[in-house]
């Protein structure tokens, strides 16, 4: 066990080399769980506006997207250091048994809730006659 927390040391004097970093997969950190039926998906997307975020579902694969454009250039900021990335996030969700229509979506206080309809389960099981 370490008392010192993984990257204390030097932890960021290699983040400006090559330009702004790429966002990380992990930075749309979500739940999902089942209840009453539907399956429910709680989203951090914080510092994105409503009209930022995409959601698409296409044969049962439900993908979130965030995309935050660069702010205009100001010529007399002198940036000391940039953190803030800027550029397009997504989260892709399989699903094999949800009703694509009735899904709805509330996005607040950076955090997008969307409820996806389960779809009736039908008999698939068949008895196949040999031959």
């Amino acid at each position: 066990m370490s008392l010192i927390p993984r990257g204390f040391y030097l932890d960021d004097i290699f983040d400006d080399l090559g330009g702004p970093r790429p966002p990380r997969v992990n930075e749309l950190k979500c739940d999902v769980y089942e209840k009453d039926g539907n399956y429910h998906i709680e989203m951090d997307i914080p510092g994105y506006h409503k009209n930022d975020i995409k959601i698409e579902c296409e044969d049962g694969m439900l993908t979130v997207t965030a995309e935050k454009t660069n702010e205009t250039h100001d010529e007399n900021k002198k940036y000391i250091r940039r953190e803030r990335v800027y550029g397009k996030v997504s989260r892709s969700f399989n699903f094999s048994d949800i009703n694509d229509e009735g899904i709805q979506a509330d996005f607040y206080n950076g955090t997008l809730k969307i409820v996806i309809p389960k779809a009736k389960k039908t008999e698939s099981k068949r008895v196949i006659e040999i031959k």
